[in-house]
């Protein structure tokens, strides 16, 4: 009997695709590398099937963020506190309006200082009341010679009692001289007196009347010639740089005062402080823009601790 040959099937049956084919992808040389994290039931599958290698695994994990971490800790101090900056002697000085030669250092629970106290640069001839030394000392010299008991014409007074009234003349006048100076002192004046004080030490440091005869100035771009300014009539009090620190003497004070007790309630202070900041912020922009890179600018950022923090980002508090 011959074999049985298979009709041909129906048309209907076929599936026609005239979309062209896909090409094999092209295996790639490199280490296959995981993307995506492990679940928690393949971390335990590895730890149970190849315990070694888990645990070289935790091993570089832990490594990787260690150095993280000390990556991160390194640029918060470079980038400094919005607030604060980066706290420097000339800034740390301002607590003392310029007169305690050496910093107060920390103190742990029991009261024992954390670190060594440094050297604070001083004003001594900063006083309360706006006075200044040279003017205290010649008024007190004056006041010595106008009141001082004048030689007796001869026969008139004797010397024992002359020199009687020279001693009392003389204990008056050191009693007078002592009272003076602790009126004068900056130790016994107020919060107000002392920001008058740190106002006149940044007008001293950062006015251009000084800083113009020592730093350089900016130098000027090609085919840009110097203009020659009119000699200034008195001290500098409005320039970018002083308005800077006398903003960072304000905002120092303001800072300490609202982390004392409540001040965490004070909704005013907090205000205030924000304003100040978004304040000096304008003011560094600008100098940014036109200072950068010059001594003016270094001599600033160095002597202030001005961080980037407290001008290239939005400061919220």
């Amino acid at each position: 009997m011959p074999p049985r040959i298979p009709g041909v099937q129906r048309l209907g049956t076929f599936s026609i695709c005239l979309r062209p084919a896909v090409k094999p992808s092209t295996p790639s040389l490199l280490p296959l590398t995981q993307t995506a994290s492990l679940s928690q039931k393949e971390k335990k599958r590895m730890a149970k099937q190849d315990p070694y290698r888990w645990a070289q695994m935790q091993q570089r994990k832990a490594a990787h963020l260690k150095i993280r971490e000390r990556i991160e800790a390194a640029r918060a101090i470079e980038h400094g506190d919005p607030i604060r900056g980066i706290t420097t002697p000339f800034v740390e000085s301002f607590d003392s309006a310029g007169q305690a030669p050496l910093s107060k250092p920390p103190v742990d629970d029991e009261g024992n200082p954390l670190e060594e106290p440094h050297e604070l640069p001083t004003s001594p001839h900063v006083l309360n009341n706006l006075i200044h030394k040279e003017e205290l000392e010649s008024a007190i010299e004056n006041a010595y010679t106008l009141t001082r008991p004048m030689e007796p014409i001869v026969g008139s007074v004797s010397s024992r009692e002359y020199a009687k009234q020279i001693r009392l003349h003389e204990e008056h006048h050191a009693k007078a001289v002592e009272a003076l100076q602790r009126i004068t002192h900056m130790d016994n004046g107020s919060a107000n007196d002392k920001l008058h004080a740190n106002i006149r030490r940044c007008v001293e440091t950062f006015g251009r009347h000084q800083t113009d005869l020592i730093l350089t100035p900016k130098a000027l771009s090609r085919g840009q010639e110097r203009e020659e300014r009119p000699v200034r009539g008195g001290p500098d009090t409005g320039s970018s740089e002083v308005q800077i620190a006398i903003l960072t003497a304000k905002i120092r004070a303001l800072a300490n005062e609202l982390e004392k007790g409540r001040g965490y309630k004070d909704k005013v202070g907090k205000r205030d402080l924000r304003l100040m900041l978004h304040r000096r912020q304008r003011l560094l922009r600008y100098m940014d823009r036109k200072e950068r890179g010059s001594d003016r600018w270094k001599h600033m950022v160095e002597t202030l601790g001005l961080s980037p923090a407290t001008w290239k980002e939005q400061i919220s508090t």
